[in-house]
């Protein structure tokens, strides 16, 4: 099935005959939501002790911190590198139409919590090492066009340009609490996030140098 590309990560979404599914629905199940976040971090810890032998990926035990922390196994007292898994699922195919003055297409919109964002700054200013945001984008026909998952990754500084580039909010979006936002009386599901391009960020995983 072929799809109109008007330009990079951007198709003709009212031509497409594989339309991805825009209703809201109005049900979110955080918990799976979260383990399956969690198979993907396992794949990206095994890609790079796989690709790297000087280096040591784990999953962070500091609270508050980004999923993975990656060490030298010459100098183990202090992280390199930290890296946050994010998976995209769902497309947001409303976004001209409720976040108009963003400029974003369906096709090249990625989301992330805006209050997760603004922690990561905060981690980023503290620790001033090595911080990425990794996207694993599925079920996008137009882009997954082997229906395999894709990564796509951005630093987290340049995340941040992105976002005080933005003095009107543009990007940033609230939704309406749904069935499966609150877990045991805690509120869990994210209700405001804020929006990038694909074409803002870099495919795959981030390549880690040697330390």
């Amino acid at each position: 099935m072929s799809h109109i590309q008007l330009a990079p990560n951007i198709y003709d979404c009212s031509s497409c005959q594989t339309r991805c599914d825009g209703k809201s629905i109005g049900v979110y199940d955080f918990e799976k939501d979260v383990n399956f976040s969690e198979t993907i971090e396992d794949k990206v810890i095994k890609q790079i002790n796989k690709s790297n032998v000087n280096l040591f990926a784990f999953k962070t035990k500091k609270s508050g911190y980004p999923d993975i922390e990656i060490i030298s196994k010459s100098s183990i007292d202090k992280p390199v590198c930290y890296i946050e898994i994010k998976v995209q699922s769902r497309t947001f195919m409303s976004v001209e139409k409720v976040l108009a003055s963003s400029n974003l297409k369906p096709s090249e919109t990625i989301a992330l919590n805006l209050s997760d964002l603004e922690r990561y700054f905060k981690v980023y200013e503290k620790e001033k090492i090595d911080f990425y945001i990794v996207w694993c984008l599925k079920n996008r026909r137009c882009i997954n066009t082997e229906n395999t998952d894709l990564y796509f990754h951005q630093n987290i500084q340049e995340l941040e340009k992105i976002r005080l580039n933005d003095k009107n909010n543009s990007r940033k979006f609230k939704r309406a609490t749904g069935i499966g936002d609150v877990v045991n009386g805690e509120h869990k599901g994210v209700l405001v996030n804020y929006h990038f391009s694909l074409n803002e960020l870099i495919q795959g995983i981030p390549t880690i140098p040697n330390q």
